[in-house]
C-alpha cells in the first residue's frame, strides 16, 4: 500500500524533530577553495544544529574520525559511504501518521540530472538510513531532490515547474503523473507550481532557494528589486502567482518578503545567494548569512524571521563558504520528526 493509504504525510518542518542527518563533504571538484574550506563550514553548521537537537552527521570511513575532531563531542558521526554532501537531495524524505509512527521515503537520486558522476553510492544513502534507524521504508517511482519540494504539513505542497518537470529527471513522466506521486506518497492534495527557482541555480530552480512555508497559510518568498537582475522578472512572477493563491485547505496565502542579498560570482560564475536556504530546528532557526556588502540585507533577513518565528532563535552562520559548493544550510540537512518506529 501507498503512504497515502496507510495515513501517512510529510510534516512541516517547524514541527518537532528527533534529530538532523548530514554527509560530511567529500567531491574535491566542486570546492574551488578545497574541501578543508568545505568541512569547516559544514561544522559550523553541525556545531550550531547541535545546540538545539541531535545531529548525526554521515562521513566516509577513512573520514570519520576528521569529522568528530571538527565537529566536536555534540555531533554524532557514523560510517556511510557516500558520494556528495547535500543530503537534503540524497536522502530520506521522513513522514509520520497520527499514532506517530515514522516512515521514510526513498526517492531515486541523479544528481541534479546527472550533473555529477559518480552518483551510485548518494543513491543508496536513504535506504541505508533507513535501515539503521529501523525506518519502514517506501520506494518511490520518480527522482526527486528534497530540495525540490516544501510542504506545508496539512496538505499543500510548492515546488518548481523548472526543476520537476524537467526531462533530466524523469522525461518519461507527464506532469500529471509527477503530481499523483507526490499526492500518493506525501499525502498532499494541492500543489503549487511556481514557473522556476533563482537565475542560474544548477538545481534547476529548487524551490528551497526561492520559497518555503514558514507554517499553514505562509510562504516566504525571495524577492529582487533590481529590474536589471535576471531575478526580478523570475521573483515578480512568483509573487503574482502566489498573491492569488489558495492552499489545500482554502486560505489564502500570506506571502512575506525577504530581499535577496547583493550578486557576487566566483570564478565568473553567479552565485545562488538565498535567505531562503535557512533551516528550522527545535527553538532554533539556522539562517546562512554574507557580510561585507550583505550586512544591510543579511539583518534585514534575520529581523524578518524573528518577527516570523518569535518563539525561535535565529542564529545567523556563514554561507559563503558552502555556497561555493552551490548551495546552503538547508540543502546540506534533513530533518527526521519526533516520532517512534516499529
Amino acid at each position: 500500500m501507498l503512504p497515502k493509504e496507510l495515513g501517512y504525510r510529510m510534516p512541516g518542518e517547524w514541527e518537532k524533530h528527533e534529530r538532523t542527518f548530514m554527509e560530511w563533504p567529500v567531491r574535491e571538484e566542486i570546492w574551488p577553495d578545497g574541501l578543508e574550506d568545505a568541512k569547516k563550514g559544514y561544522s559550523n553548521v553541525a556545531k550550531a544544529i547541535s545546540d538545539f537537537e541531535e545531529i548525526v552527521m554521515i562521513a566516509k570511513p577513512e573520514m570519520v574520525e576528521e569529522a568528530k575532531r571538527m565537529c566536536g563531542t555534540k555531533v554524532k558521526v557514523i560510517s556511510i559511504e557516500h558520494d556528495d554532501s547535500w543530503m537534503r537531495d540524497n536522502g530520506p524524505t521522513f513522514i509520520i501518521n497520527d499514532e506517530g509512527e515514522i516512515a521514510g521515503i526513498n526517492w531515486k537520486f541523479n544528481s541534479w540530472g546527472e550533473k555529477y558522476k559518480p552518483f551510485d553510492k548518494d543513491n543508496e544513502v536513504a535506504k541505508i538510513v533507513l535501515d539503521l534507524y529501523n525506518v519502514k521504508s517506501f520506494n518511490a517511482p520518480l527522482i526527486l531532490e528534497g530540495g525540490s519540494i516544501h510542504v506545508d504539513g496539512e496538505g499543500t505542497l510548492i515546488t518548481t515547474e523548472e526543476c520537476l518537470l524537467n526531462k533530466n529527471r524523469n522525461k518519461e513522466m507527464t506532469r500529471e503523473e509527477i503530481e499523483e506521486a507526490l499526492k500518493n506518497y506525501l499525502s498532499v492534495e494541492k500543489i503549487i507550481w511556481l514557473k522556476q527557482g533563482l537565475y542560474g541555480d544548477e538545481t534547476d530552480g529548487h524551490v528551497d532557494n526561492v520559497a518555503c512555508f514558514a507554517k499553514p497559510g505562509v510562504i516566504v518568498l525571495q524577492v529582487c528589486n533590481d529590474k536589471e537582475d535576471p531575478n526580478y522578472e523570475i521573483t515578480q512572477d512568483n509573487l503574482k502567482l502566489l498573491e492569488n493563491m489558495t492552499d489545500a485547505k482554502g486560505r489564502k496565502i500570506q506571502v512575506i518578503h525577504i530581499e535577496q542579498p547583493p550578486v557576487r560570482y566566483l570564478n565568473g560564475e553567479r552565485l545562488t545567494l538565498s535567505y531562503l536556504n535557512y533551516y528550522l530546528v527545535n527553538g532554533g532557526v539556522i539562517l546562512p548569512v554574507f557580510g561585507g556588502d550583505a550586512e544591510e540585507t543579511d539583518k534585514k533577513a534575520i529581523e524578518t524571521l524573528q518577527e516570523i518565528y518569535p518563539y525561535r532563535k535565529v542564529v545567523a552562520v556563514d554561507g559563503t563558504t558552502i555556497i561555493k559548493g552551490g548551495g546552503n544550510v538547508h540543502c546540506i540537512t534533513q530533518q527526521m520528526p519526533k516520532g517512534f518506529t516499529v
